[in-house]
């Protein structure tokens, strides 16, 4: 928002208004038309025209400086959200496009813009094109989760899982609470919004006997066979493995080391790696380029992952991502403290490494009930 100090003649009585013009930015109209959007507020302060006497001149001089100052105020005032703009600037501007622009800011990340379009792509099939911030109020979160929850559908016809339910709606009140911070909306209706329970997936692992009858059957992708290899040897992300470069394979006194940012959660972490995880990086290239050159996200490499399990005597449903699950597990099953283990994954929270130590106690379980019945 921007205000101007400007000036009207009137010549009936020879004098000229003050009276600030605040520029609220723009919305779009029904017919798609871009609208600025102002407001006026006259300050009762006049100019003489022409003032032909030292004090006429004064009086001008005076006059000004006062507009000056009321104009300055409003603009602190602005600033500090507290001068009543936010009501009008929510009734005139559209959700849709602010949600848009604040989808743009994560092209970089495919994985995060692809939730944020999903979850644009539903709100408009659930409201339209044109929401109002004033439309958008607790009741509107509301029916929107309800939305997702019972009528949303997936490409193939199928209803949403609760944790696309979860993401989506969190993207939402995610922009609403940046809506907060630039004060267009004074408080966010999706705060006490109650999300469902994500539904826990059975995560999927290879074990060591598993993991070396991988390494012995063929692969059609050379690249894909390494580059599983490796995340099951570090536990390294598929998006941190397809963007990392020769240069970032440090040599240090006590061995190997990779410094990069998780392509997730953008922390700067310093992996150890084993002389076994950097013999599947293949040939050095240079410095600048890619390690994994060629590794695909793509249905080809999907199917081929599939029948690689499938040479190796595993029936289990592997996605790459069971490869930083099985560093998990066997990283645990064999003693690595988990507050150790938290910081080889590179995880914020500790709650999350402990979805590992579950499985692995669920696995000692098991084993221990494996021991037939002694009395029999």
């Amino acid at each position: 928002m921007k205000v101007h100090l400007r000036k009207r003649k009137q010549t009936k009585k020879g004098k000229i208004s003050l009276y600030l013009e605040i520029y609220k930015g723009t919305s779009k109209t029904p017919e798609g038309k871009i609208k600025l959007l102002r407001k006026y507020e006259y300050l009762d302060l006049y100019l003489i025209d022409k003032p032909k006497t030292l004090v006429e001149k004064q009086a001008n001089k005076d006059n000004l400086q006062l507009a000056e100052s009321i104009k300055a105020k409003r603009e602190l005032e602005i600033k500090n959200g507290i001068y009543g703009f936010t009501n009008d600037f929510k009734q005139n501007t559209n959700f849709i496009d602010y949600f848009k622009d604040q989808m743009e800011k994560r092209k970089e990340s495919k994985g995060n813009y692809g939730n944020w379009d999903s979850s644009l792509k539903h709100l408009i099939n659930f409201a339209g094109n044109q929401i109002t911030f004033k439309e958008i109020d607790e009741t509107f979160c509301e029916n929107f989760i309800d939305y997702l929850k019972n009528k949303a559908i997936k490409s193939n016809g199928q209803p949403l899982s609760s944790s696309s339910v979860s993401s989506y709606f969190n993207k939402f009140r995610a922009s609403l609470k940046e809506a907060v911070k630039k004060k267009i909306i004074t408080t966010n209706p999706a705060t006490d919004v109650k999300i469902p329970k994500v539904k826990e997936h059975r995560r999927e692992w290879l074990t060591i006997d598993e993991l070396k009858a991988i390494v012995k059957a063929e692969c059609r992708y050379d690249v894909l066979k390494r580059a599983f290899i490796f995340s099951c040897l570090t536990g390294m992300r598929w998006s941190d493995i397809n963007k990392l470069k020769w240069s970032d394979i440090q040599k240090n006194d006590n061995g190997w080391q990779i410094p990069f940012h998780q392509k997730k959660t953008e922390n700067l972490q310093y992996l150890d790696i084993s002389e076994q995880a950097k013999s599947y990086l293949g040939k050095e290239g240079n410095p600048n380029d890619k390690i994994f050159i060629g590794l695909r996200y793509s249905s080809y490499m999907n199917v081929e992952l599939s029948k690689w399990m499938m040479r190796s005597g595993i029936t289990k449903h592997i996605t790459f991502h069971c490869a930083r699950h099985t560093f998990g597990v066997i990283q645990l099953s064999l003693g690595t403290e988990i507050f150790t283990l938290q910081k080889l994954l590179g995880h914020s929270e500790i709650k999350t490494t402990q979805i590992y130590a579950d499985i692995v106690d669920q696995k000692k379980r098991e084993a221990v009930n494996k021991i037939p019945d002694i009395n029999i």
